[in-house]
C-alpha cells in the first residue's frame, strides 16, 4: 500500500502516516516547520535506556499491546460473522468492504480459509432457494 501511495504522490504518504495537520516544531532559524516521522520516533524512544526498551516501545507504538490486538481481532471476527450486503450497495462495494475486513483479520493472524470466504460471499450475493 505504501509503495502504491508513494507512486501516486510521494508526499501523500506523510499525510497518511502523520495526519493532515502535522505538529509543528522550531527549526534552527526558529521558524515553525512540520515534524517528520523521525521526530516522532525519537520522541518515543529518547528516554529508553536499553535496546530492549526501545524495541518494546516501538512494538507497542506500531502494533499495539497484546490485549488490544486480541480485542480488535474478536471485534473484527464478529463483524465478519455478521457481514451482510447493505441496502443499495453494489456487489463491488460489498466485496471491497469484505476484502478489507478479511485483510485486517489476516494482519492480526486470524486467517480465514479461502473456501470459507468464497462461501460467505456467495451466500450474501446469490439467493438461497
Amino acid at each position: 500500500m505504501r509503495d502504491h501511495i508513494q507512486g501516486e504522490d510521494y508526499e501523500l504518504w506523510d499525510t497518511v502516516t502523520d495526519g493532515p495537520l502535522a505538529t509543528l516544531k522550531k527549526n534552527a532559524e526558529r521558524v515553525d516547520v512540520p515534524k517528520t516521522r523521525a521526530d516522532y520516533e525519537y520522541n518515543r524512544i529518547q528516554d529508553c535506556a536499553t535496546a530492549k526498551q526501545i524495541w518494546d516501545t516501538l512494538q507497542v507504538a506500531h502494533e499495539g499491546i497484546t490485549q488490544v490486538k486480541r480485542s480488535r481481532g474478536t471485534l473484527l471476527y464478529t463483524q465478519y460473522e455478521n457481514f451482510t450486503m447493505k441496502n443499495g450497495e453494489t456487489i463491488q462495494e460489498m466485496y471491497t468492504r469484505f476484502t478489507t475486513l478479511t485483510n485486517e483479520l489476516k494482519s492480526l493472524r486470524r486467517i480465514i480459509p479461502e473456501e470459507e470466504r468464497v462461501e460467505k460471499v456467495l451466500t450474501m450475493v446469490l439467493p438461497i432457494t
